[in-house]
């Protein structure tokens, strides 16, 4: 049995799919610049949500859009294009930064080891489906016309906002567009300024220009997935407008909920605040790999917490979680693994607790509790342990390479200067270490090395 927060009726329910395939819809990046590891923590979350599913036997349809157009700097459907924005910031056309920050953010996917949706979808390839579903919109009497595009009414649906509570706080208002019938009325299709040099744009019967952000998903989910279909992800900031806005305009157009169920990953913060693009204290994988963090590090990390609860990052946690795994990889033997030597009375006690809403620190616990098991073998601690990697996604089942014998003979030299109480050089050496890919740790009985995953 899985259970998930579904963040339509706020508790947890018991999920059972529409049909036999779960079909799977994801809020993918807006490629206008580099994803940082706030970002894709949601996208782990994601991962293993999949991996929950697959290890449950279930089939999965996993779609994920690339946003490429329509996505403003401000969610109230104001200022620039960030695709527009970022093009002219570069002197290239915003195909060219779409296709740059889109295979940089695949690339970052399989670094993490996140495995890959069967379907990627651009916004700018469903254009005459986002069309189409506006005159739908328009027709069941949703829609008004202002200068500057066409929105959506929210007082003509009755449960707007309801994921939300929008109703009940004032936190769904959205800054004011002159001309606007109501705050939280958003933009389905904008139309190009006279003066504006827009790249992208687009005829339509309303006039040129291009689709609004919220409208996009819903045409491509509805495209590839139908609707009703099974599960809707996203982060945590996607509660409040735009997952409403898409669940408006699904039933406006056809009378339904898109998905049976939302789920929503919470934030990764720093010791000060959230990370985000806009207040310049962004990290990217790319730059933890620059100091010697390895990308599968980061996921463990991801691990020791649940989805549903903020996650602080710091290099110190970080680094822990890169020794953790190390330490586990460094009692597992890849070559030892037999699926009848797998320990069903351990798989079962993890299977029940990833698949109670994704308890995936629990699940954790269990695997350790296997590896200091006296009474398995090694064959079986290595099995039962390559079998929950399946949902961790660590790479338990990849052998260790030996440690070269250059780190062998830097790591000896960094033992005589601790000797000699030249911690500095120590320091110094260490880092060398660690930028051949190698962490020294110290114990009792020595140092050991390992190598970053």
């Amino acid at each position: 049995m899985i259970k998930l927060y579904n963040s339509l009726s706020r508790k947890k329910e018991t999920f059972t799919p529409i049909n036999e395939e779960v079909r799977l819809y994801t809020c993918g990046p807006t490629v206008y610049d580099y994803a940082h590891i706030g970002n894709l923590r949601t996208y782990l979350f994601e991962d293993t949500l999949k991996r929950v599913l697959l290890y449950n036997g279930l089939k999965v349809k996993h779609v994920m859009n690339i946003t490429d157009v329509g996505h403003l700097v401000s969610d109230a459907d104001t200022g620039e294009d960030k695709m527009e924005k970022r093009a002219k910031e570069r002197n290239q056309t915003a195909w060219d930064i779409s296709e740059y920050y889109t295979k940089v953010f695949k690339e970052d996917l399989k670094k993490l080891n996140i495995i890959d949706p069967d379907i990627y979808i651009k916004a700018t390839d469903t254009i005459e489906e986002q069309i189409d579903l506006i005159k739908k919109i328009e027709e069941n009497g949703f829609t008004y016309t202002i200068e500057d595009g066409v929105y959506f009414d929210t007082s003509k649906l009755e449960n707007y906002g309801e994921m939300a509570n929008l109703k009940e706080r004032e936190a769904g208002k959205r800054v004011d567009i002159k001309n606007k019938k109501n705050p939280t009325d958003f933009a389905l299709w904008k139309f190009s300024s006279p003066d504006e040099k827009r790249q992208m744009k687009w005829d339509s019967p309303w006039g040129v220009g291009f689709p609004g952000w919220h409208t996009e998903c819903v045409a491509m989910s509805e495209k590839c997935l139908g609707i009703p279909f099974d599960i809707h992800c996203g982060g945590i900031d996607h509660i409040e407008i735009h997952h409403p806005n898409e669940i408006a305009q699904s039933e406006a157009a056809y009378g339904k909920n898109p998905a049976n169920f939302w789920i929503h990953g919470e934030f990764l913060n720093l010791k000060d605040g959230k990370m985000a693009k806009s207040k310049g204290n962004i990290t990217t994988l790319s730059s933890l790999e620059e100091e010697g963090i390895s990308p599968l590090a980061y996921r463990y990390l991801n691990l020791t917490a649940h989805y549903r609860t903020k996650l602080t990052f710091s290099k110190d946690a970080v680094s822990n979680a890169e020794i953790a795994l190390l330490k586990m990889k460094e009692k597992i033997n890849p070559e030892e693994f037999l699926e009848e030597k797998i320990s069903e009375k351990y798989k079962k006690e993890f299977q029940e607790a990833v698949s109670d809403d994704l308890n995936i620190p629990k699940g954790l616990s269990i695997a350790f509790a296997v590896l200091k098991d006296k009474e398995l073998s090694s064959a079986e601690k290595s099995s039962t342990l390559i079998d929950f990697d399946k949902i961790f996604g660590l790479r338990l089942d990849e052998k260790q390479n030996a440690v070269p014998e250059e780190v062998i003979k830097l790591a000896e030299e960094r033992k005589k200067a601790r000797l000699d109480k030249n911690f500095q050089l120590s320091d110094e050496i260490r880092e060398k270490i660690k930028e051949m890919g190698y962490l020294v740790e110290d114990t009792d009985s020595g140092y050991k090395i390992r190598k970053i995953s």
